[in-house]
């Protein structure tokens, strides 16, 4: 299997578990941990349809820039080559200001903090893509263990980065918040960038 196809499968999963999370917000009817019916959306106002939204994309994107930044700074230590170092540097710079957006537009407009206990599947480490999971704990052991650091970097974040400009391409579609639409755009150019750049490395360091 070629790296293409390999991304392009990636593509293909975090896809499917996108569209199980973002399906069940915008469905009629959604449903909390244990199983009990949180509410239906037939009976919601447009307002709030959007801020369950946004609510829900704050909670899932702040543990998934989490995974990222764990994979970048790793990176700082690991990697031989200046540019993964520089990307390493960007990822951690933008995502950190990101995340410290989030957390006061959260409180802001929910009226408290987040919540770790509200982060689900979208968050690093809770699931596998490309054949290594996204920036939790067993997964950065594995990251750091790899035989060959930058080729398993480039390998997990691409479809870590896949993930994320699907999940800001839903919000876009969704809220109506300038902030939020502002950070969707922002994901999406910036993370198309540099998937954009990984695959160019790849192919010219692996091929």
């Amino acid at each position: 299997m070629n790296n293409k196809t390999s991304f392009g499968i990636g593509g293909v999963v975090v896809g499917l578990v996108l569209a199980s999370v973002f399906g069940s917000m915008m469905s009629p009817v959604f449903w909390n941990n244990s199983g009990r019916m949180m509410g239906n959306y037939r009976n919601t106002d447009n307002s709030q349809i959007t801020s369950n939204i946004d609510k829900h994309f704050i909670e899932q994107m702040i543990p998934h820039h989490d995974g990222a930044i764990a994979m970048a700074t790793l990176a700082l230590e690991k990697s031989k080559r200046p540019e993964i170092k520089t990307l390493a540097n960007t990822i951690i710079k933008e995502q950190n200001e990101e995340i410290e957006n989030m957390i006061s537009w959260y409180k802001n407009w929910f009226g408290k903090d987040v919540s770790k206990t509200n982060t689900s599947i979208m968050g690093g480490g809770m699931m596998s893509v490309g054949g290594m999971h996204m920036g939790g704990k067993e997964d950065i052991k594995i990251l750091e263990n790899a035989a060959d650091f930058d080729e398993a970097f480039i390998e997990g974040m691409i479809p870590h980065h896949q993930l994320a400009i699907m999940m800001a391409q839903m919000l876009r579609s969704g809220t109506n918040r300038f902030e939020m639409l502002t950070l969707a755009n922002n994901i999406i150019e910036s993370q198309s960038r540099e998937i954009t750049k990984m695959q160019g490395w790849y192919n010219n360091w692996y091929k």
